[in-house]
């Protein structure tokens, strides 16, 4: 495999498991601010419409989210120990999971540009191409994690 342009190199194992934590603190904050806007409406949180584009139903939505918090944290868990089943990714994983970090944020930027050129009635919604950025970069961390820590 090609290896990937741009890898992000950090001097310790901690300080890829403390940029993953700050990148999984975002996604958990996304998703608590959109259950207390599912369920209590706060008004200093945008509409539920502003949170979501509704390609999955919320019903779904959310355990999908909740399945994505487990699993991350079973992947910084991993990074800041070096154990476990989703701490120590081989080389190649990790060359592939940056490429794949690279594609999955080019589609947001793609995502971005059309949200940015269409009118306000047909723009959709903006929070979820940001959270899909900090997926990507999450993705993109760990990946650079498993090829740089070896």
């Amino acid at each position: 495999m090609i290896d990937p342009p741009l890898i992000l190199e950090l001097p310790s194992r901690s300080a890829y498991a403390a940029v993953m934590a700050v990148l999984f603190a975002l996604f958990i904050g996304r998703v608590i601010g959109q259950i207390l806007v599912a369920t209590v409406g706060p008004t200093w949180l945008p509409p539920m419409q502003r949170w979501y584009s509704g390609l999955m139903p919320y019903k779904y939505l959310l355990p999908t989210q909740i399945l994505f918090i487990a699993v991350m944290t079973l992947m910084n868990v991993g990074i800041a120990r070096g154990t476990g089943p989703l701490g120590t990714p081989g080389v190649s994983v990790g060359r592939w999971l940056i490429w794949a970090s690279y594609v999955y944020a080019l589609g947001m930027v793609v995502r971005s540009v059309r949200y940015a050129r269409a009118t306000p009635e047909r723009r959709g919604v903006l929070i979820p191409i940001i959270f899909h950025f900090v997926l990507a970069g999450f993705l993109f961390v760990y990946g650079c994690a498993a090829v740089v820590l070896k």
